[in-house]
């Protein structure tokens, strides 16, 4: 069983930065993709950023490109999202999640679920 403890949230003034870290448990980072998402109040989740169980390249949601970059210690078996010049829009619960498949890390299902981390941007 796959379990994701996600940390590093918190609220920033826009402009910003955090450090997002996604502790893996039950697989290593060389078997699932990871994914990172978001969600508002009321909104549908949405993809921000994955990468693949080959880290052959990550894929990034056009609103955090250039802002936002994912990378993963294999020996921690941790995912990391570092998001830079944070925006009032980026407020959202960010969660991480575990997916196997083929094709892209942005086309593959994702079945296994963090807790979610609250992201709060001040304007």
């Amino acid at each position: 069983q796959v379990q994701l403890v996600e940390s590093g949230g918190g609220s920033v003034q826009s402009g910003g930065s955090l450090r997002l870290t996604c502790a893996v448990s039950g697989a290593s980072l060389d078997s699932v993709a990871i994914g990172w998402f978001r969600q508002v109040a009321g909104k549908a989740v949405k993809g921000v950023s994955c990468i693949s169980s080959s880290d052959d390249g990550g894929w990034y949601e056009d609103s955090v490109k250039g802002r936002f970059t994912m990378d993963r210690d294999n020996a921690k078996n941790t995912v990391y999202l570092q998001l830079n010049n944070l925006k009032p829009e980026d407020t959202a619960v960010y969660s991480c999640g575990a997916g196997v498949g083929s094709g892209g890390c942005h086309t593959i299902a994702y079945a296994q679920w963090g807790q979610g981390t609250q992201v709060t941007v001040l304007s």
